[in-house]
């Protein structure tokens, strides 16, 4: 049987599944701000658990942001380490926003704002509309404030993620519901491989080997570096974070 290889380390609640658009044959999450250590590990343990090998997977699907700078580079760096030993296999990615939301559409009945907490008091936000079969954008992935999003947005039925937690009575104030934070509403692997069969919900990458996050932000340090010569850097380093 040929599987799919799903991995999302774009928060501080990373985890790594095996499976295909039906859903996970095996799924493992990550410590705690352990991606560095535990990603490819979680890859070979996963795997196992699915009693599969290299040569059963077909392709990996891969959160792209926006997230942690750290977290968003090991997932790349894995995944195109991976893809480097096994060429033959595609990489398609996919906003972990958009695998938040999905998580939470069996009990929201309707549209899902997902928010990460970005810190200094922003969020990045998205909001999304589940049918049968359908995906629908309502806001795309973006660093903002909550009183811009709530004032901007028609109210979805619920708000979820650590950054929903954060800003909990702006978010009941706004949908009518408490928001849903972790560790119940915490982007999962297995939702990378459900939305592969959604119109709309992945991309597929032509070039994976220079394909980047999507951050979200500048690096601190590039900001830094921007503020203090008053221009855009021509050349910005990787982010850090």
């Amino acid at each position: 049987m040929r599987v799919q290889l799903a991995l999302d380390t774009a928060t501080a609640f990373g985890s790594v599944a095996v499976g295909t658009s039906q859903g996970a044959m095996a799924e493992v999450s990550l410590g705690h701000r352990r991606h560095a250590a535990a990603t490819l590990p979680a890859v070979e343990e996963v795997l196992r658990l699915a009693g599969a090998r290299f040569a059963d997977v077909e392709g990996i699907v891969l959160a792209d942001g926006p997230g942690s700078f750290t977290g968003l580079r090991i997932g790349f760096a894995t995944a195109k380490g991976i893809l480097h030993q096994h060429p033959a296999l595609t990489l398609r990615l996919a906003p972990s926003l958009l695998a938040l939301a999905w998580g939470a559409r069996p009990f929201a009945g309707a549209a899902v704002a997902a928010l990460y907490d970005a810190l200094r008091g922003d969020v990045f936000a998205a909001v999304y509309a589940f049918g049968e079969g359908r995906l629908e954008t309502w806001v795309t992935p973006r660093l903002t404030t909550p009183a811009e999003l709530v004032q901007t947005v028609p109210r979805p039925a619920i708000a979820v993620g650590d950054g929903a937690a954060v800003h909990a009575s702006l978010m009941l104030e706004w949908t009518g519901r408490p928001p849903v934070g972790p560790p119940t509403a915490v982007p999962r692997a297995v939702a990378l491989l459900e939305l592969l069969d959604v119109p709309g919900a992945t991309t597929l990458v032509e070039d994976p080997g220079a394909v980047e996050p999507t951050y979200g932000r500048l690096a601190e340090a590039q900001a830094r570096w921007e503020r203090a010569h008053g221009r855009p850097l021509s050349h910005p380093p990787r982010g850090t974070g």
